[in-house]
């Protein structure tokens, strides 16, 4: 059923993904998702204030949060469609400034939040407390998309770690990380700073970064796919570790992936790495994930990798994800499954959770949701009794609108690790482990 983005049918999309077959569009959304930075908490009627960066004195919009610490989606101006799908020298987002503040917290302001056209940007925003006697810097600013500013190409490595070395692979299966430490520059700059992340917003983050969300869903699916298994490499290899760094990845273009610290993502990515995020690229008889390097094609060429321009030509074509792997890698390329998701408390059960189901997935199920609806409060509360009827349905729905996932009331890969993914957090059962 996973496999229905790969292989199969399309799995339901978001406005941003169906836009991409419509009419141009000169507007964009926005929401504003803002928690404390302490334990992650939404913070309700916090006030965002949005101006253009052209403009930064001019309120264009003022909204709060609701109880998910949620604003809602605001309508912004953006260019043309266009300008997103055929490589250019017109920008192809509107960039924003945003302004917030909430009773008991310091103000944040974020510079740049990214607009494009007829997607859905999702804006995070972590507030440190008034009474917090360590200060943080409250100021975040997001620097060109990679597709639209210059940074440095890719330093070219073999796509495949040699497995003689000494130390050299430390894991015996691929597991996909809960947390991923980036290394917020070149891996020698001993002064850039660590951030600890959750993978899967690690991906979301860093495919904001390097492509489009106007992209075909193809696309989009087949550069996460490139981004996922160059991540695991790292992982699996324990790369920067075995030579002495205390981090998984570092943020330089040069070395690995563009991931900007506190920047907007985009709700069609997200959806698709909630998706397929337990997925990553092989080859017959190697065992770690393929070091799937890329560049745009347009700036940068290079032979038998994947261009990202070139990828999103392939996909208005309508070749399929795999299709367009195989197109810049070969055919021998496949896509594989990690053996393990750490962080998780109970593993998916193999087939959805709808009214009707029942037994201890149900129940294990119904208690993560209802340690959820405790803080989220627009969640109803459920009652672990082991059967999903309609009560259960509401929360999944309820929680499902909260967190960006299609509204089914029914519990498929994609809702089953996200409800455990905010139970982990919720809980902080991760830190007892």
């Amino acid at each position: 059923m996973k496999q229905r983005i790969l292989f199969g049918a399309p799995a339901p999309q978001s406005r941003a993904v169906r836009a991409c077959a419509t009419e141009p569009g000169s507007h964009g959304f926005l929401q504003v998702n803002v928690v404390s930075i302490v334990n992650n908490f939404p913070i309700q009627n916090a006030t965002v204030r949005i101006s253009s960066t052209a403009a930064p004195d001019q309120t264009i919009e003022e909204i709060t949060t609701n109880s998910s610490g949620q604003t809602e989606e605001v309508t912004l101006d953006a260019p043309p469609l266009e300008y997103s799908l055929t490589p250019g020298d017109n920008r192809p987002y509107s960039e924003y400034n945003l302004e917030i503040t909430a009773p008991g917290f310091k103000p944040q302001t974020i510079l740049g939040t990214e607009i494009l056209p007829d997607a859905t940007a999702i804006q995070p925003a972590a507030l440190e407390p008034e009474d917090d006697p360590v200060p943080l810097d409250q100021s975040i600013v997001i620097p060109d998309h990679t597709l639209y500013g210059n940074y440095p190409p890719k330093i070219a490595e073999s796509e495949v770690k040699p497995v003689g070395e000494s130390g050299e692979i430390v894991l015996s299966r691929v597991v996909v990380p809960q947390t991923i430490v980036v290394h917020d520059g070149p891996p020698t700059d001993s002064s850039a700073p660590n951030y600890y992340v959750p993978y899967r917003d690690y991906i979301k983050n860093v495919a904001s970064s390097e492509i489009y969300a106007t992209w075909p869903q193809s696309t989009i699916t087949a550069n996460v796919l490139a981004i996922m298994s160059f991540t695991l490499n790292r992982v699996y290899t324990e790369w920067y570790r075995n030579q002495g760094y205390d981090f998984t990845i570092t943020s330089s273009t040069a070395y690995d992936h563009k991931w900007i610290h506190g920047r907007n993502i985009y709700e069609s990515i997200s959806l698709v790495v909630d998706e397929i995020f337990d997925n990553y690229l092989s080859r017959p008889d190697v065992k770690q994930p393929i070091l799937t390097q890329y560049c745009d094609g347009r700036q940068v060429t290079c032979p038998n990798w994947m261009t990202q321009w070139g990828s999103c030509s392939l996909g208005e074509r309508g070749y399929s994800p795999i299709e367009i792997l195989r197109h810049f890698y070969g055919s021998s390329i496949y896509i594989n499954t990690a053996e393990q998701i750490a962080g998780i408390p109970a593993s998916w059960p193999g087939e959805n959770l709808t009214i009707g189901s029942s037994g201890q997935k149900v129940m294990q199920l119904q208690q993560q949701l209802d340690a959820i609806a405790t803080v989220y409060s627009a969640i109803p509360r459920v009652n672990p009794d082991g059967f999903y009827g309609p009560n259960t349905a509401a929360a999944v729905r309820e929680f499902q609108s909260v967190f960006g996932l299609p509204q089914t009331g029914v519990v498929d890969f994609a809702t089953w690790y996200k409800i455990s993914h905010i139970y982990v957090g919720v809980t902080r059962i991760a830190e007892l482990v």
